[in-house]
C-alpha cells in the first residue's frame, strides 16, 4: 500500500529549442496553485494523505499540460485554475474521476 492516498504529479518539463512542452503551458504555476489550494482546504490529512509533486517529462507533450493521479493512474489535462479546482474537489476530495478532463 502506498504511503499517500493520492499522489499527483505535474509534468513541469521544459524542452529546449521551443519544442512543445508542459512548461510552456504554465505547469509549474498550476502545480504551485494546486499545492497551495490543497493545503488551504485542509483536505490532506491522516485519513486522506495527498502529495502534489513536480515531475520531468511524462512523454505526453502533445496533450499538455498533463498531470497524473496515483494510485489510480488517472491522466488529466487542464486549461486553467477552475479545471484544477474541479480535480481537487471531485478526484482528490471525493474520489470521483473528472471525465471531461481525463486523457
Amino acid at each position: 500500500m502506498s504511503y499517500f492516498d493520492k499522489h499527483v504529479f505535474f509534468c513541469t518539463n521544459q524542452r529546449e529549442g521551443g519544442e512543445d512542452c508542459c512548461a510552456n503551458h504554465g505547469s509549474q504555476q498550476a502545480r504551485d496553485y494546486m499545492k497551495k489550494k490543497v493545503k488551504e482546504l485542509g483536505i490532506s490529512n491522516r485519513h486522506n494523505n495527498i502529495r502534489i509533486n513536480s515531475a520531468g517529462c511524462m512523454d505526453r507533450c502533445g496533450e499538455g499540460p498533463v498531470i497524473v493521479v496515483y494510485p489510480e493512474g488517472t491522466w488529466y489535462t487542464f486549461v486553467d485554475n477552475s479545471d484544477l479546482d474541479e480535480i481537487i474537489e471531485e478526484h482528490l476530495k471525493n474520489g470521483r474521476v473528472v471525465e471531461r478532463l481525463k486523457i
